[in-house]
């Protein structure tokens, strides 16, 4: 029986009724992952993590005011300076390439890290530990969608982790899906809460886990990934706020 995710009628049975007619009319289903799908799943979360370097260098800098201030005041000191409008001009461009250029430094050496850890043997790590899965979502015998499941006896809490879905089939609800898989799974292993953290400039990402029954509960500013030098120039132009979300099932 699924919970009651956040007391609209979108997270009652009836509309998860709803939700998984719409799959089989699309032929999308929900299945534990195969290690002979390896190299599609790390294709799919390469591809998603991918597209955070765009977002990261250029959405992301509406929350970074102080930033903002510090390119705005680069500006005028270039026109005070230099007393040319070209350059003065040019110079916002400059700042967003740099922005990119570490973004995308940052992100790849994250990604580094992350397809030689977990994503390099989905097996062993998700599948066979106790308490922790993952699973594919297929469509017409394609995988076009991930999502893992990582369980912690000490606080008896299972983390959502690695969602994602190829940018070709989104819009159609497997996203949901999959996150619904977890709430499954981590019900019927009588965990406490699914706990979930995420760097996404991306609205939608934070709209999705809120509609799974998810209460953000916590920001870090100035994350730290893996693979980041702490350089000034870094700082600069790189900055990322973690988001911690949680779904509390039952209580302790």
């Amino acid at each position: 029986m699924w919970p009651s995710l956040s007391g609209s009628p979108s997270s009652s049975p009836a509309s998860l009724s709803g939700v998984e007619g719409d799959f089989k009319k699309d032929n999308v289903y929900i299945r534990e992952f195969h290690p002979s799908e390896q190299e599609v799943v790390r294709r799919i979360f390469y591809e998603g993590i991918m597209e955070r370097i765009p977002n990261t260098a250029f959405r992301g800098l509406k929350h970074q005011p102080l930033i903002q201030l510090i390119y705005g005041i680069f500006t005028i000191i270039c026109f005070v300076v230099t007393k040319s409008l070209l350059l003065t001009c040019c110079l916002p461009i400059f700042l967003m390439g740099m922005r990119y250029y570490f973004s995308r430094k940052v992100i790849l050496s994250y990604l580094e890290c992350a397809l030689h850890t977990d994503m390099s043997d989905i097996e062993n790590y998700y599948m066979k530990p106790p308490g922790s899965c993952f699973w594919v979502a297929v469509l017409d015998g394609n995988v076009v969608g991930i999502v893992a499941a990582r369980g912690n006896e000490e606080d008896n809490t299972v983390e959502l982790r690695r969602m994602s879905v190829d940018s070709n089939f989104r819009g159609k609800g497997i996203a949901k899906a999959l996150g619904r898989k977890v709430l499954e799974f981590a019900m019927l292993n009588n965990y406490s809460s699914i706990i979930l953290g995420t760097t996404a400039v991306k609205v939608a990402a934070h709209k999705l886990y809120e509609s799974l029954g998810f209460k953000h509960v916590g920001i870090i500013e100035h994350y730290t990934l893996p693979g980041m030098t702490h350089s000034i120039l870094e700082r600069m132009f790189f900055q990322l706020r973690y988001h911690r979300y949680r779904l509390q099932l039952r209580e302790e």
